[in-house]
Order: structure tokens, then C-alpha cells, then sequence
């Protein structure tokens, strides 16, 4: 039976659980720079608003993070669990970076995150700030890490094949590590992560502004979360380029089913479809709104460029790795995940620049009610939109588990029945939709019960550390 075919729920458990991961990675990185900077700001001007917003964005940082680490873990064992053919095909190479990230940059993290939660009233306060930047020094070395290794699936280097042609040796860790796709991701996904965490500050901060609740305090950090959004999208867009011409020179196929260009095109005929009306893939125009010489570009940095068509790369890819074997990933999938990318990332973007706008001191009317709700609403968007690029990263490179080595039916456990994966992924799916309710729950309680009064019984004096003459509250 079809629905039981391994293949099939291994892959729909791998996508599943590590877009569900997925949800709580880009807060733990972009919470932990909120945390320090407004620790920071804190230490040296005293204001004990920056007190407040430390404690209330680091207690949803902490939330974040613990259930990030519970899901991740899961994420390791299920290349053991349905995927022992490719974890013995590329072990060496792929766990290199794996191990890396969980015996020094996870442990260096959690580390000072303990220093952090304890070290209040306990170390000094530029050892406590201190551990607060080695926060986001680990964390961010980690996402490192968890990037190589994918970035050799999508471009693989460092490597020799072993000479019985069984599996991927590992030759070259430092090639592994410089690899040219997570040096253009990892500022890309870097960028994504800043910029959902400053939506997330919006939102909480808007819905107390809303309610005229803490009211200095939450304006404070509305304005920063407002310009953080919009730096981090002017970050997400240039990286996203640089990117872009790094996929085109490693996976042209990816590019060419981001457009759904079935022909090699150059100059003005390799344009960028806005929206198209047609058969889903794209392979049966109706109509579309095109800009010319974009996709050249993009692909390309010229406007004369050419940018290979699927037909061609099929082509290509035939003689080069075999026939029998269909190299297009599924075309209406990347098509339109590619375009929700974008349109959801740039949502959010202008929607912080509207807020500037409606905020700024000058403004000579009240922010409406809707006007907060759609700040509060409108947070999501870049997460979503940080989704469906995986999507479109990891779809894209299909039918490849490692680009050029190993298909990915071939990466499949032989051994494990599909009932068993189906099990497996049910019970996965429904203890992650009662985790994802407590998450969210809690999270939704922290930001909505706002700064707690100050000091309570772990929390420095924030009189101790007050400039001359500021106040000890501000509402």
C-alpha cells in the first residue's frame, strides 16, 4: 500500500519533525541578542526599564530554549531510526560538524545560560553580562555548525569516496566548514532569526501599548524591535542574493524550478513571474506578471545573463549521473515557496515601516486599535516565511539527499517497515501538538503578565546599579 511505502513517512517525519524543530530556532537566536542588548543598555545607563525588558524577553527566551532542546534531540536519533543507509553513507562527513555543535557549541551555551539564570546578585554584573553575549556567542556557533552539515548535503565537499565506493570519507573538515553555501546561509538564517525575534518584541510590546499598560517602558522596546525588523530584513535581502548566486552555481536546478523555467532563457526572456495563473508547475502559462531581466539578475548579477532551463539541466543530469531517474524536484512546490518566502518576509517589513511611521514622536494622531492588532498579528510572518525557505531549500534538492552522491530513496533504512515509521510519526505528531499548546501557552502568559515589579527575591536591586537621579519605576 502506497501509504505505507517507508520512503514516503520517513520523509514526511523527517520534513514534520524538523520544521516543528524549526519553530523554536530562530526565537533562541534572535531572543538571546534581544536579552543582551537590553542587558547591556541596562548596565550602562541604569535605566531600570532596560532592567524590566531583560527579564521579561530572557524568561521568554528560557521558555523558548527548553523546548527547542527537547525537540531537537529527536532530530539525531532519526538518522538511526529511518535513515541508517545514508547516515553509514556520509557518518564520517556529516557527523564531523554534528559533533562539533553538540560537545562544545550546545554545552558552551548551556553553560552560560546557567550563569545567566543564577548569576543574578551572584557574579558581577560584567561577568553576568558577559555571560549573556556568550549566550548568543553559542547559539549562533551552533546554528553554525548545523548548517555545514547541510550545506554538504547541498554542495558536497571535503570528501573522498572510499575505495570499495561504499561511503563518503571525510578528508578536508575545514573545506567542510567554508563550504560556499553555509557561508551564504548562515548570515541569510542568521538575519531571518534576528528579525521573527524583533516581530516578536513588536507584538508584546504592542499588545501592553494597546492597553496602555507600561506604557515608557513597552514604547522603548516597540521602537527597537520596529528598526530591528526592518535592519534585519535589509540583512535577509542582500544575503538572500548572495545565496541566490551560490545555488545557481551549485544546484542550477533549484533556481530553475524556483521559476518554473522549463527552457533555457538569457536577458529579457529569463524574467521573475510575480504571479502566474496556469497549471501549477508552471509547465502551462495562462497568464503572469513578469519582470524582465530579473531572474538574470538574480541568477546571474548581469542583464544578459542565461539561466539554464529544467529540460536542459535534465538533460545534463542524465548523461552525467544516469538515466532512468527524473533530476526535477517537484516544480510547483519550490515555485510558490520560493514566492512565499519573499512575500511574507517583505509583510513584515512593511509593516515595521509603517509602525516608524505611525510612532514617531511626531505623529499628530493616536495609533489606532487595528493598527496594534495587525502588530501583534503580523509576528509570525517572518517565522513563516523562515519555513517555507526551508521548505524550498530542502524540497529544491530532491531527488537528492546528497546533491550528485546519494538519492534519497537510496538513504532509506532497508530494514524498517513502513507500520513502524507510521507509528513513529503519528505518536510524534501528536505528542508535539500538546507540546506545541504548552509552549505557546506559556509564552503567551509570560509576555502577557509584562515585567514583574523589581526586586523579587532572585533579582538584583536595580537601585544598585541606577544612575543619579533615575527613578527605580517608570509607570
Amino acid at each position: 500500500m502506497e501509504f505505507l511505502d517507508p520512503l514516503l513517512l520517513a520523509r514526511w517525519q523527517f520534513g514534520l519533525t524538523t520544521l516543528y524543530h524549526y519553530l523554536f530556532v530562530p526565537l533562541t537566536l534572535g531572543m538571546a541578542l534581544v536579552v543582551a542588548i537590553f542587558q547591556t543598555v541596562w548596565h550602562r545607563t541604569g535605566q531600570v526599564k532596560y532592567l524590566h525588558l531583560t527579564r521579561l524577553f530572557g524568561k521568554i527566551f528560557l521558555i523558548n530554549f527548553a523546548m527547542g532542546v527537547v525537540t531537537g534531540i529527536v532530530q539525531e536519533f532519526q538518522f538511526g531510526m529511518n535513515w541508517s543507509a545514508y547516515s553509514r553513507f556520509v557518518g564520517d562527513v556529516f557527523g564531523a560538524p554534528l559533533a562539533f555543535e553538540g560537545l562544545m557549541a550546545f554545552f558552551f551555551e548551556a553553560t552560560f545560560i546557567g550563569l545567566w539564570i543564577f548569576g543574578w546578585n551572584r557574579l558581577p554584573r560584567a561577568l553576568h553580562l558577559f555571560s549573556a553575549w556568550m549566550v548568543v556567542f553559542g547559539s549562533t556557533l551552533s546554528a553554525y555548525f548545523i548548517l555545514a552539515a547541510n550545506a554538504f548535503m547541498q554542495n558536497p565537499v571535503g570528501y573522498q569516496m572510499a575505495a570499495d565506493g561504499s561511503r563518503a570519507e571525510l578528508i578536508d573538515f575545514f573545506a567542510v566548514l567554508t563550504n560556499p553555501v553555509v557561508l551564504a546561509a548562515f548570515p541569510h538564517t542568521i538575519f531571518a532569526a534576528w528579525m521573527f525575534a524583533a516581530t516578536v518584541v513588536v507584538a508584546v510590546s504592542a499588545w501592553h501599548l494597546s492597553r496602555n499598560q507600561h506604557i515608557d517602558t513597552m514604547r522603548t522596546s516597540l521602537r527597537f524591535g520596529l528598526w530591528a525588523v526592518v535592519v534585519s530584513f535589509v540583512g535577509v535581502a542582500i544575503s538572500g542574493d548572495q545565496l541566490s548566486l551560490v545555488m545557481v552555481a551549485t544546484q542550477p536546478m533549484k533556481m530553475a524550478a524556483a521559476e518554473a523555467m522549463w527552457d533555457t532563457a538569457c536577458g529579457a526572456d529569463a524574467s521573475f513571474s510575480l504571479v502566474s495563473l496556469g497549471t501549477p508547475d508552471g509547465s502551462e502559462e495562462i497568464w503572469s506578471l513578469r519582470v524582465p531581466y530579473l531572474l538574470s539578475l538574480l541568477s546571474t548579477h548581469s542583464l544578459d545573463g542565461c539561466v539554464e532551463g529544467l529540460n536542459d539541466l535534465q538533460a545534463q543530469y542524465t548523461e552525467q549521473f544516469g538515466a532512468g531517474v527524473d533530476y526535477m524536484p517537484i516544480v510547483w512546490v519550490t515555485y510558490w515557496s520560493f514566492r512565499w518566502m519573499i512575500a511574507l518576509g517583505g509583510a513584515a517589513a512593511l509593516i515595521a515601516i509603517a509602525g516608524l511611521w505611525v510612532t514617531r514622536k511626531k505623529a499628530t494622531r493616536p495609533v489606532a486599535g487595528w493598527m496594534w492588532k495587525i502588530a501583534i498579528w503580523s509576528a509570525p510572518l517572518p517565522l513563516l516565511g523562515s519555513l517555507v525557505g526551508w521548505v524550498f531549500t530542502e524540497m529544491g534538492r530532491q531527488p537528492w539527499i546528497v546533491f550528485g552522491l546519494m538519492l534519497t530513496e537510496d538513504g532509506v533504512s532497508p530494514s524498517v517497515p513502513g507500520w513502524t515509521v507510521l507509528i513513529s510519526l503519528l505518536s510524534f505528531t501528536a505528542i508535539y501538538a500538546i507540546l506545541a499548546v504548552v509552549e505557546f501557552g506559556l509564552i503567551v502568559k509570560a509576555a502577557q503578565k509584562g515585567p514583574d515589579p523589581l526586586p523579587g527575591p532572585d533579582d538584583p536591586d536595580p537601585r544598585d546599579r541606577a544612575v543619579e537621579d533615575t527613578p527605580t519605576t517608570v509607570y
